[in-house]
Parts: C-alpha cells; sequence; structure tokens
C-alpha cells in the first residue's frame, strides 16, 4: 500500500505577504494578514500529493473552534470555496511541493487564528502557528474601508504622531509615540479582545469592536490598560504628564495583567489610537477645546464666580475642561439608517457611564453635526461637549444668604478649534466644521432646536449642589427663560492679553482692555482674577485680583494692567504634578444699566526649547550617535529633570536623571541609536523637572539600505 500522505512543513512565505498586506511592520515572528486579501502559503509533503488525497487547511478561533459557529474555517483546495466567504486554491502543484492562496472573508472575524493541516488522517502543526488577522482598510469591501492610500498611510500605519493640548487661544502639539508595531503590542491588543467579553461572533463587527476597546482603554469597571487621575498627587505610579508615547503602558500592561497608573484623557487617546491602528481600524486622536462636560445632559453648563471673579469649584458637578482629547475611527454604519457611514468619535476617558459601563461611542460626526443625538452610541453627551452654553452666575452674600446673579451667557465658546494631526504632515488640521454648522448658520441652528428637542434644557436658574428650596428662594429668577444675549447699550467689550511673554520665574505681565462703543459717559466697575488651574479646570492657586472703576467716553477703550509676581505662583507650581495653566476672569458691569459682561481666557507658559543633534539620514542596522541639549533659559531653577527620550525602531524608551538644573546652564545626554526599519523614524525628547512638566520636541531621521 502506498503511504499516507503527510505534510512535512509549510513556509508562510512572511516577508512577501506581510509586504502586500501592509503589515511588515509588526515586530512579531507569525504572520499577520488582513481580512478579504489573499496570502499564500507553501506546504511540503513526504510525497507528490494526488488528486484523491484528502487534505484540509483549518483556521481555529478562541479555545473550541467550531464550524457552525465559523471559528473554525476548515479549507479543501479541491472545493475552492467554503460555507464562510474564504476561499482556497492551489495555485501551483510541482513534485512534493503545493503553493495555496488563500482569502479570507471580508467579514472574517478578527482575531488570532491558530493554523493547522489535516493530510489523510495525519495532523501537522507548524510551529509559529498562530496567524493573526486584522480589518482591512485596503479591501473595498470590509466595513473599515478608507479610499485614501495617503490617509491610510497616516490613520492606520503612521506609528507616531501629535496630540493637540493647551488652550483654545495657545494651541501645541505634544508629540506621541504610538507605535502600534512595536513588540508586544499586537499580542497586548489580542489579549484585551479576549478580556472584552465580546462574543465570538461580534469580533467582525468594527463598531462593536471599538465600543469595547474604548471600554478596556481605562481600567474602570474591568481592570483595563489604564488608571485615570486627576488629583495631582501620582506617587505611585507614573504622572500622566512623563508618558511620551503608548508603547511602555500597553507592554507593561502585557506583562501584569494589571492597570498601569496614571493616565489622564490624551494618553487614553494615544493608547486608544494604537490599539485601533494595531487591529487595522483607522483612527486620529480629536482634542476638543473649550470641551464641556455637561452632566445634566441639558446643553449648559454653569460656572459660579464669587466677588472677586474667582471660579468657585465646589458649587457645580458640571466643569469645562480647557482642552479634552478623544478619538474618531473611520467605518460603516450599517446598523444605522443610511447616511451615518465615516468618521465615528470614541472616548476612552472615564467620565460618564454608558449602558453601566465607562465607555463612549462610536456615535457618527454627522450625527454631532446635524443634531441626530437619538442615534447610537452617546451622541447626547458628545454633543454636550462641542455645543453647551456657558452661564456664568455671580455668587454673593446678602444678609447671610446668597444671592445667584446671572452676569452672562457664551454660546459660542465651547467646542472649539477641534483639531487633529494633519494627513501626511508636521501639522495641525482644523476639523471642528466636521462636529458642527458655522456658529449662527441656518443650519447650525437647525440642528440645535433638533438635538433640544431630545435633550430637556432645564431653564435658567443656577444648579448649585443645594437642596431646591433653597436654590428657589435664593435664585434672581425661578421662571425658565431661554438663552438669550441681551443688546448692549454702551457695546461693551472685553479683552485679556498678556504683554510679556509667561516665562515661569518672571512676573506675569497680564493686562485687561475694557471697550464701549456708543456716545455717553460710561462707569465700569472691572473685576479680575487671576488662578492657576489644571487641563480639567481644577483650581490649583490663587494668584492675585483687581478691583477698578473705569471712566469711558463714547467709543473708546482703556487698559488695566494686572501683574502677578513669581512668589504667588512659584510654590504651586513646584507643589502639583500636573501641568499649570494661567486662568484670567474678569467681569464688567456698567453702572446705570443692565450691561454686564463676562469674559475667562486660559494662557499657557512659555518654556525654553530640547535641542536634538543628529545626522538626518543614517543607514539599515548602522549605529549613530543622537545628542539632546537643553539649556535653562529661565530665571529659576529646575529641580529634579528627567530627560525622556524614544525613537521607535531605533532605540527602547530610555530615561537621564539631571539633577537640579540652574538658571543658565546646558546640560546634554546622548544615546547610541541602532535603526532597524527603513523609512522616516522620529526621535521624542521631554524633559520634565518638580516646576515643569511640558518641555517635549522630536526630530525626524530617514534611514536608508
Amino acid at each position: 500500500p502506498e503511504t499516507g500522505l503527510e505534510v512535512t512543513g509549510i513556509d508562510f512565505l512572511k516577508s512577501q505577504n506581510s509586504r502586500l498586506h501592509h503589515t511588515d511592520a509588526y515586530n512579531i515572528k507569525n504572520l499577520v494578514v488582513r481580512r478579504g486579501q489573499a496570502f499564500q502559503l507553501q506546504l511540503s509533503f513526504n510525497r507528490a500529493p494526488k488528486a484523491d488525497d484528502k487534505l484540509a487547511v483549518r483556521f481555529g478561533l478562541g479555545k473550541r473552534p467550531m464550524k457552525i459557529r465559523g471559528t473554525l474555517m476548515s479549507l479543501n483546495p479541491r472545493w475552492e470555496q467554503d460555507f464562510s466567504g474564504w476561499q482556497i486554491s492551489i495555485i501551483k502543484s510541482s513534485g512534493k511541493e503545493c503553493l495555496l492562496s488563500i482569502t479570507s472573508s471580508p467579514k472574517a472575524l478578527v482575531g488570532k487564528y491558530i493554523l493547522n493541516v489535516k493530510a489523510g488522517t495525519n495532523i501537522y502543526k507548524p510551529e509559529n502557528s498562530a496567524v493573526y488577522l486584522l480589518f482591512n482598510p485596503w479591501c473595498e469591501d470590509d466595513i473599515v474601508f478608507l479610499a485614501d492610500e495617503a490617509q491610510r498611510k497616516e490613520y492606520v500605519l503612521n506609528d507616531t504622531g501629535y496630540i493637540y493640548v493647551g488652550s483654545a487661544y495657545s494651541i501645541s502639539g505634544r508629540p506621541w509615540n504610538f507605535g502600534q508595531f512595536e513588540e508586544f503590542i499586537l499580542d497586548a491588543c489580542m489579549y484585551l479582545l479576549d478580556k472584552s467579553k465580546l462574543k465570538l461572533s461580534n469580533r467582525r463587527d468594527p463598531v462593536l469592536v471599538a465600543r469595547a476597546m474604548s471600554a478596556l482603554v481605562n481600567a474602570n469597571d474591568d481592570s483595563g490598560v489604564l488608571l485615570g487621575n486627576w488629583s495631582g498627587n501620582y506617587s505611585h505610579g507614573t504622572a500622566p504628564m512623563d508618558w511620551i508615547g503608548s508603547v511602555s503602558i500597553l507592554q507593561e500592561y502585557y506583562k501584569t495583567k494589571k492597570p498601569v497608573c496614571y493616565g489622564q484623557c490624551w494618553v487614553f487617546a494615544g493608547v486608544l489610537t494604537t490599539v485601533m491602528r494595531c487591529l487595522g481600524i483607522p483612527s486620529r486622536c480629536v482634542s476638543n477645546f473649550n470641551s464641556a462636560h455637561d452632566t445634566e445632559e441639558n446643553l449648559r453648563v454653569d460656572v459660579y464666580l464669587n466677588e472677586l471673579g474667582e471660579k468657585m469649584e465646589n458649587r457645580s458637578f458640571d466643569s469645562v475642561w480647557n482642552f479634552h482629547v478623544w478619538n474618531d475611527v473611520w467605518m460603516k454604519r450599517p446598523d444605522l439608517p443610511v447616511g451615518f457611514d465615516g468618521w465615528q468619535a470614541i472616548d476612552s476617558t472615564p467620565q460618564e457611564k454608558s449602558q453601566g459601563m465607562f465607555q463612549c461611542g462610536p456615535c457618527p460626526l454627522k450625527a454631532i453635526r446635524e443634531g441626530d443625538v437619538y442615534l447610537p452610541f452617546d451622541s447626547k453627551f458628545v454633543f454636550a461637549e462641542v455645543n453647551a452654553d456657558k452661564v456664568y452666575w455671580l455668587v454673593k452674600e446678602v444678609n447671610g444668604k446668597e444671592k445667584y446673579t446671572r452676569i452672562g451667557t457664551e454660546s459660542q465658546c465651547i467646542g472649539m478649534n477641534i483639531s487633529t494631526k494633519a494627513v501626511g504632515q508636521n501639522k495641525r488640521e482644523d476639523i471642528t466644521a466636521q462636529y458642527k454648522f458655522p456658529e449662527g448658520s441656518k443650519e447650525e441652528r437647525k440642528a440645535m432646536q433638533k438635538a433640544s428637542s431630545f435633550i430637556h434644557p432645564s431653564g435658567m436658574t443656577p444648579r448649585a449642589r443645594l437642596p431646591l428650596t433653597m436654590l428657589m428662594a435664593n435664585s434672581t429668577d425661578s421662571k425658565p427663560e431661554v438663552l438669550s444675549e441681551a443688546v448692549s447699550k454702551t457695546g461693551l467689550q472685553l479683552e485679556i492679553i498678556h504683554k510679556e511673554a509667561l516665562c515661569p520665574g518672571n512676573p506675569l505681565e497680564l493686562a485687561i482692555t475694557v471697550k464701549t462703543s456708543t456716545p455717553g459717559s460710561w462707569t465700569i466697575n472691572l473685576t479680575s482674577s487671576c488662578q492657576l488651574q489644571s487641563y480639567t479646570g481644577k483650581v490649583q492657586a490663587r494668584l492675585g485680583h483687581i478691583k477698578e472703576t473705569v471712566k469711558l467716553e463714547g467709543k473708546s477703550e482703556m487698559q488695566v494692567p494686572l501683574k502677578i509676581m513669581p512668589d504667588a505662583y512659584m510654590k504651586t507650581l513646584a507643589s502639583v504634578e500636573d501641568e499649570a495653566l494661567i486662568h484670567i476672569t474678569a467681569i464688567a458691569e456698567v453702572q446705570g444699566t443692565d450691561d454686564k459682561l463676562t469674559k475667562e481666557t486660559t494662557m499657557s507658559f512659555e518654556y525654553p526649547p530640547i535641542t536634538i543633534q543628529m545626522p538626518e539620514t543614517a543607514k539599515l542596522n548602522k549605529e549613530f550617535t543622537c545628542a539632546f541639549i537643553f539649556k535653562n533659559e529661565l530665571n529659576m531653577a529646575l529641580d529634579n529633570c528627567k530627560l525622556l527620550v524614544e525613537g521607535l525602531g531605533m532605540f527602547k524608551m530610555a530615561t537621564f536623571d539631571q539633577g537640579d538644573v540652574k538658571p543658565g546652564r546646558i546640560i546634554k545626554s546622548q544615546i547610541i541609536c541602532t535603526p532597524t526599519r527603513l523609512g522616516e523614524k522620529k526621535i521624542v525628547a521631554k524633559l520634565t523637572s518638580t516646576q515643569i512638566k511640558g518641555i517635549a520636541t522630536e526630530k525626524a531621521i530617514t534611514i536608508t539600505e
């Protein structure tokens, strides 16, 4: 009798397959391919196979792969098509070798398949038998299909980028290494899929996968990747400002299987971008400036000010963050009415529960723009983040009782300058128009009306943390009233500026410009205060205030200085572990009229730069030296300086302790780099100290053969 057919080897043809599938950057031994696209396997046998030999190539997913559940694909090259939409064919067979082409279904389950081949009664299990199957933005039948090649390069393949932070009027790009191709990152994402409690059959659906990952990137509910902490004390972990990328976070999580400490919104968004791009879902970080956290879902955020014009924090559950970062992912939405395909917002920062868990999205940008806030998921919350109104209340003590007076409403300051990194360029792209129609346009009013019919605005009573009966008694007007801007009698305007660069260690030279524009003599009471705050609007210190009376005639203006000496803020800078922002509020009331105006703005400190010195190009696998130079040009010492550097595909993250750096001192560190990947690569450097957290820079180098 003839010997039974046995497989003696499998060649995964990794370099050719991974090039065609855009997976050649993954740092992993196994084959990584994308669904809906052909890949080849070369089988070797103990003898030449014949027409009547039984052969099945089997891909199994999960603990108990089953055909009926679509978790076991048993592909017979003689039949070409399988019931599950996978295809297999013999490209050529010569002697004991056989070259196969396999195409998974564009709707295949995404995950880590175990491959074995059954020949006759013999089963062959190869080494590295796991084959990773990912979403495929290059495949027209995949619902994450993205037609534009430049966008695919940016939103799927770029492993570096920027996350935009700061405040609406001084935006800066923070370099971030996504590092989706680094060692263990793909395995960490597979671990998250297993942990997600998603039914295996739901792993084909990017809508459900994106939602599940928005829950798993935060540690709440499910001991996910990152523990959020906004307290200002990070002694038991890494301060959120000290991360420069997702790689060390996901690697630590995969190793320990315990939440990593600590994250704030840009860290959550950076890690979620890494996870999405790693799985093959196009993704981008989105920064919303003046982001409303409207806990009552009434499209209104109340801000309470005391008589010095300082924000009173314990009054309101709502808040306005200087910026908030979330993600957009690109996909079709077959689960929704037609027309909501494209970018969808998801958010892994734990803010509000959705269906019992801290998760948010995916929510179509089109639904946010048009006010279709009844569509899943979480569109009401995202709509409020970019569209709420801000109402200012002045709290005064009158006969031992608190009296609330509404001193202004701003309907256009929330949801400004929504930003992401531009495609193929190292610059900011403003995508506000993808989230909302132009302020004041006909379409915008229509969208607001539509949204308001689903979100119930609660009328105009202040909503502090007080019993309702007390509120009603104290409230200046308990009848709900429509938000409307009173027409100004005097044409009163306020502008807040700084006259000198805001360098830590120097006085802050601020000024408030008061303007009137109508005929008459006007006397204006101006109150202004300056506070240090974190980006979530949490007050860190009171720095100073002014109360002045300004007299203006007709169309004129006057500049009132507000000067803060370094002593007022230096202690706080050194005691909080977050980046501090300068927050200024101004209240103006014109005597003898109802004209009142409140204005607030947030400014960032300015820092000296880090310089990176290295060649412009380098050769693959050949060492080069990279130097980091920093000169402390500030009028203050920087204590406990740490330089953090990372170069994906060149060297692992490294930390240099630099001790205390006195004014004028120059520090220099260097590192030897060995590039392991071709193309443009980036080196990111960050300097943190007791006083200052936010100095970062990056530089690109081109690696050639």
